[in-house]
């Protein structure tokens, strides 16, 4: 397998790797290279989205703010029906199933992205109506 390329942080929503079948080797690859995991994969029909905070090193840390947005979202995106009830919400890995398409997908993984660098723009924009502060900033 190729090596995984190395992705911006925040990462685009067009870049976000597909991860399906490979899973292992794209966490690995994001260890090796000390960034927040992401990727999405497909599930059937429906895609699952998965962040990870670990990846990045202890010294990459998730604040109460950030936190508390990515929980939010992630209720909104389930009372929604635009994610499964089986949606895992932190401390510092979120994941959601039963994401309707790929796009969305996308977009969503590239906004959790987003926010554990801290950018919880991306995030408001995602997920409206989550009340995440649309100023994307969290220092803390």
């Amino acid at each position: 397998m190729p090596v995984m390329q190395h992705l911006p942080a925040p990462c685009p929503a067009h870049l976000v790797p597909d991860a399906t079948g490979r899973f292992d080797a794209a966490y690995r690859a994001a260890k090796d290279q000390r960034v927040v995991f992401v990727g999405i994969e497909r599930e059937g029909e429906r895609w699952t989205v998965k962040v990870d905070a670990l990846t990045a090193g202890p010294d990459h840390v998730v604040g109460d703010v950030v936190n508390a947005a990515m929980r939010a979202a992630i209720v909104r995106l389930v009372q929604t029906r635009e994610a499964g009830s089986d949606a895992f919400a932190g401390p510092v890995y979120f994941m959601l199933h039963a994401v309707p398409n790929q796009t969305q997908a996308r977009e969503i993984a590239a906004a959790f992205h987003a926010a554990l660098y801290g950018d919880l723009g991306p995030l408001a924009r995602a997920v409206p109506g989550a009340g995440v502060d649309r100023e994307g900033d969290a220092a803390g």
